[in-house]
């Protein structure tokens, strides 16, 4: 099993999707994002963090959403999230490609 993760594009597709689950299964507000709010005449944005689990309906109550007309991550929010999922698990399985390289050449 640990040759397995020896492997750095075996490690890198493994921590991805273990990535990946946790932010979209559990309801981390970590990324920055906005939320469009509507209440009758008055319409307002709200800066704040939110997770991706809000996306795909995971995390919050149905009366949470009443005047909520959308969400959507900003600009930093989409980079903060590609960084966590694919950025950390290709630094990690980079440096397990130099350590193998590093022993295979002594």
């Amino acid at each position: 099993m640990l040759d397995f993760f020896k492997k750095p594009l075996h490690l890198f597709i493994t921590l991805v999707v273990l990535l990946t689950l946790f932010f979209f299964l559990f309801p981390v507000n970590l990324f920055d994002g906005v939320i469009e709010i509507e209440n009758g005449l008055i319409q307002y944005e709200e800066p704040r963090p939110l997770s991706l689990s809000y996306f795909i309906g995971i995390g919050y109550e149905d009366s949470e959403m009443e005047f909520v007309k959308d969400f959507y991550l900003t600009t930093k929010g989409i980079f903060m999230a590609f960084v966590f999922i694919l950025g950390i698990p290709g630094l990690i399985s980079y440096r397990v490609y130099l350590g193998q390289k590093k022993t295979n050449s002594r």
